[in-house]
């Protein structure tokens, strides 16, 4: 029988702030270089015995979501759209009843999609352990065996002593715990990291639902039954959705259910809650040195340095457990020990409405992405990337004028009804007003310099007529 793998794919991205923000959140990008998080969590459910994944994300993500899982030659299967963030119960309650309609017996596998674990094979055996259970109407969760006293995480207590890759009782979930009470629970040796990973059938995970959480069932269902086909994406009712409770499925359900269990793990794993996992997981030195991009250390010790910019050099003398972060927009320099605070940085930010506590300062969209360059008080400058095929949508501008030079590939431009074709150092200008489109005709990647100047300059100052991506104003 083959598992269907339901990616959990929203999250606010501020622990790992700057590189990870609200609106490109850490699954989407590659700590650790090659694939994603988000890529390699989607790969190690893929291939033989797995069907094609559920992905559940927001409006925002769609098509970064479709994007990632071709550019890993993975089938997109559904992907979920929720209207606004309701936390994990609602989500995988949407996803089960999805696949309830196909299937009432489908096995899922939930999980995060920003998690590390190397050894795939190793997951997929954990994951085959846990099958048996499952099937015979349990919900199984996937704890990790303590290497030390971490307070980070939440811990599941078993019934027993942990036994890795056998199914054991679960007697309790334990919220994340104080130092001395992390000490205790690992020398005890019945305690699990809580990795947030299920294993059930949808029969089992909807009933259990129903009997614990029935406030939750009938607004998400209405919002399944009502959902709208969208670009093969399918938008969850978002008035039914509305009167969800945001509530986590561990909250919801997994504390109140009597037939769970868990399945230790003792590979590793990591869920790179802070920087200072990152760390961990960036093959420090001897020195416990770490380095990233174009990042160079002078004398340090126990230090990471990454710099995610190809024009920016970061550099660290006689350093001793310092974090510090170079994006081309913003820079974080962190003591190690306070790496879990660094929420506190972005809630600092967005008091002062500075753009960078939530914003990515390369903005994807579905037909490719843009740099802003340059900003002054009547004029942008920006780098465009279009896709090969791909198009803006036909649209206007109430406050600006745009000036368009083409540096590389070939861009096919409408203005007012007339198009043409604009090659590499060629440049044609969008008056104030003006209906315009801009396509990729060609096989590479079309890059464009953009000049913007007028009154003003905010992404929604945009009237679309026609758009192949199926975008109104305000998405």
């Amino acid at each position: 029988m083959q598992i269907t793998p339901v990616l959990m794919c929203g999250g606010s991205g501020t622990r790992l702030w700057p590189m990870s923000r609200e609106s490109y959140p850490k699954q989407f990008t590659s700590l650790k270089g090659g694939k994603t998080l988000f890529q390699e969590s989607v790969g190690r459910l893929s291939g033989e015995g797995f069907a094609p994944p559920i992905v559940v994300t927001n409006s925002d993500f769609r098509f970064i979501v479709t994007e990632q899982l071709l550019g890993a030659g993975i089938d997109p299967g559904a992907i979920l759209i929720e209207p606004d963030r309701r936390n994990t119960a609602p989500a995988v309650l949407a996803a089960a009843l999805h696949a309830f309609a196909e299937n009432p017996d489908a096995l899922l596998i939930v999980a995060p999609s920003d998690h590390v674990i190397p050894d795939a094979d190793a997951f997929r055996a954990a994951i085959q352990a846990g099958t048996e259970r499952a099937l015979a109407g349990d919900l199984v969760t996937f704890g990790i065996v303590p290497t030390h006293p971490e307070t980070g995480y939440g811990y599941l207590q078993l019934d027993g002593e942990a036994e890795p890759g056998k199914p054991a009782p679960l007697s309790r979930f334990v919220e994340k715990p104080d130092a001395a009470s992390a000490a205790k629970m690992l020398a005890a040796g019945n305690y699990l990291w809580n990795a947030g990973i299920f294993l059930f059938t949808a029969r089992a995970v909807i009933t259990a639902f129903e009997q614990h959480a029935a406030q939750l069932a009938d607004p998400v269902r209405k919002s399944v039954e009502n959902a709208k086909a969208d670009l093969g994406f399918l938008r969850l009712d978002p008035a039914s959705w509305s009167a969800a409770e945001d509530i986590s499925i561990d909250h919801a359900i997994m504390e109140k259910a009597k037939n769970i269990c868990s399945v230790p793990f003792e590979g590793k794993w990591s869920d790179l809650g802070d920087w200072n996992a990152v760390w961990a997981e960036s093959n420090p030195d001897s020195d416990g040195v770490a380095t990233n991009g174009n990042a160079a250390a002078i004398d340090c010790k126990d230090v990471l340095l990454r710099s995610e910019s190809a024009g920016q050099q970061i550099v660290g003398l006689g350093l001793d457990g310092i974090v510090a972060i170079a994006m081309p927009d913003a820079v974080l320099v962190a003591d190690k020990s306070r790496t879990q605070d660094v929420k506190k940085a972005v809630e600092l930010l967005k008091s002062q409405q500075a753009p960078q506590a939530v914003q990515f300062p390369r903005d994807h969209r579905p037909w490719g992405y843009f740099d802003s360059l340059a900003t002054g008080r009547r004029f942008q400058v920006k780098r465009i990337v279009v896709k090969p095929g791909a198009a803006l949508s036909l649209q206007s501008h109430f406050h600006r004028s745009e000036h368009w030079i083409v540096v590389q590939g070939t861009a096919r431009v409408t203005v007012d009804g007339t198009q043409k074709l604009v090659a590499e150092n060629q440049s044609v200008y969008i008056p104030l007003g003006a209906v315009h489109r801009m396509e990729n005709p060609g096989k590479l990647d079309m890059v464009l310099i953009e000049v913007q100047t007028g009154s003003y300059l905010g992404e929604d100052d945009i009237v679309r007529y026609e758009d192949v991506y199926a975008r109104n104003e305000t998405d």
